[in-house]
């Protein structure tokens, strides 16, 4: 054979396959050790993709300035609400569904505003300035009528304008505008601003509630909405000029279907769809054939249905925790329980919880800055994890005689630290593993979640007193406990991309 000599046409065409097959191999190769959607272990970034862009300058702000507004709108009342609906003849509890009920109505109103909104935030911006405006004034009227329910049905009308909080987590994970590792950072600057919210508003409202104003319209309960009623009124002018709607044409999808994650950090198709049933052909596989046809329906696996309940359990228990101490701090400070030494005013309670909340804001701000380099998966260990920290002191405080203004601080500090740097990454970490389509449905079943927390935390803080502050506590803990199960057992599904 070794006297054989082929023709040079066939070794031409010979050493071309082997070149293809050669090709073929290394292509193949490569999008196994390093997915398109996925970051290497370098951290470094493709060289082309869109995975930073932003929206422009002025529309975020707006965005961002509108949260902060809606969280001074909620935490505002916080302080004075309690002796506000004590006066009019309520009691505590009461005083917790006047802090808690604009969340339910906010649910019901966030369906059909959605059919309405085109895609866009526009629309809701302004129904959200309207409510805002209307429902602080009838909660300000409500002490010169001395109707209780108007104080409700101005919380109500108020709850219209929450639907915005919605839109704000759209807007910072919308595959439009914003790139895959840039929403974390933006749910950072959300979290900012609900830590601005609840450390100024309870501060400013108690401080109104002192200075007094003896008038019977413009008074220490009710000058907290007519000031936010006017800052709505002038932010909304300001809104109208600058804001500039997204896009309405929707790009295909930046998110790929969450895969199994191996030990080497890399997805397996193989064993995806031996889980869910699928035939294994991805959605990335699909794009790449370059076929005209549409792309196949989507439909979630159980590793995605699994980081879906978690990021909306958590997304619950952050936001019920938050409001039960937000709403119970007033209260048990001044009851008459033995183990309450402080018999505290609506302002110095208001004091409390904004310095507890002022104390955070440093760890906010750094939070923004690590956000682009930690995963979201250990954000969300560690902000449960110190606030677990603060209960698990509660619990042990509160079975003493009498409960020092020290203990009971450095407890609400680490639930307000903890709670929220975990609620900074549910939207976020979901956004990035399911596609860029359902970023609507997604922001709605993590608002919903919110919701379901704050007017639950809300409710429970105000009862706290009458129901025992141990149990008040041991339940929070069985939510965050509850959550650790569900954390841990779907530890390598929740990977996802930093920023």
């Amino acid at each position: 054979m070794s006297g054989l000599r082929l023709p040079s046409t066939v070794l031409g065409l010979l050493e071309r396959r082997r070149g293809l097959q050669e090709s073929a191999s290394s292509s193949a190769s490569a999008s196994v050790v390093q997915p398109p959607h996925e970051a290497d272990e370098s951290g470094q970034e493709p060289a082309v993709n869109d995975d930073l862009k932003l929206p422009k300058m002025g529309s975020l702000a707006i965005i961002i300035t509108s949260n902060v507004m809606l969280q001074l709108t909620f935490f505002i009342i916080v302080s004075s609400s309690n002796e506000y609906a004590q006066y009019l003849g309520g009691t505590s509890t009461f005083s917790g569904l006047v802090i808690g009920i604009p969340t339910v109505f906010s649910g019901i109103a966030l369906l059909p505003l959605m059919r309405l909104d085109q895609g866009g935030y526009k629309r809701p911006l302004h129904f959200a300035c309207a409510s805002a405006v209307l429902g602080n004034v009838l909660y300000g009227l409500a002490y010169h009528a001395h109707w209780l329910y108007l104080i409700l049905l101005g919380r109500i009308v108020t709850g219209f304008a929450f639907t915005f909080w919605m839109y704000n987590k759209r807007y910072c994970s919308d595959p439009r505008i914003v790139g895959l590792r840039r929403r974390t950072t933006l749910a950072g600057w959300l979290v900012l601003g609900q830590g601005i919210g609840f450390s100024l508003g309870p501060f400013v409202g108690g401080l109104l509630y002192k200075v007094g104003f003896n008038n019977s319209v413009f008074n220490g309960f009710t000058s907290p909405a007519w000031i936010m009623a006017a800052l709505w009124a002038v932010f909304w002018v300001v809104a109208a000029f600058v804001y500039e709607d997204v896009p309405k044409a929707q790009p295909a999808s930046q998110s790929i279907p969450l895969q199994p994650i191996s030990a080497q950090g890399t997805i397996s198709a193989e064993e995806d769809a031996k889980e869910d049933g699928s035939s294994g052909v991805t959605t990335a596989e699909v794009s790449e054939t370059g076929d005209s046809q549409p792309p196949p329906i989507f439909r979630m696996n159980k590793r995605q249905w699994g980081v879906t309940v978690t990021m909306c359990w958590f997304a619950m228990t952050c936001f019920h925790i938050l409001g039960a101490w937000e709403a119970n701090i007033p209260v048990f400070t001044s009851s008459h329980l033995r183990s309450n030494p402080f018999h505290f005013t609506p302002f110095a309670a208001g004091n409390m919880i904004a310095l507890g909340g002022a104390c955070t804001i440093p760890f906010l701000l750094l939070n923004l800055h690590f956000a682009r380099r930690v995963q979201d998966r250990h954000t969300l260990a560690m902000g449960t994890s110190i606030g677990l920290t603060g209960l698990i002191i509660a619990l042990a405080i509160l079975g003493e005689e009498e409960v020092n203004y020290g203990s009971l601080f450095i407890c609400w500090f680490l639930v307000a630290l903890g709670f929220n740097i975990a609620s900074t990454v549910t939207l976020s970490l979901l956004s990035k593993q399911l596609p860029g389509e359902w970023n609507g449905r997604v922001s709605l079943a993590i608002q919903y979640s919110n919701y379901t927390g704050r007017v639950t935390g809300a409710v429970w803080g105000g009862a706290g007193v009458k129901v025992g502050m141990l149990s008040y506590v041991g339940m929070q803990v069985a939510f965050v406990g509850i959550g650790y199960i569900m954390f841990v057992t779907l530890w390598k599904q929740l990977k996802a991309k930093t920023g």
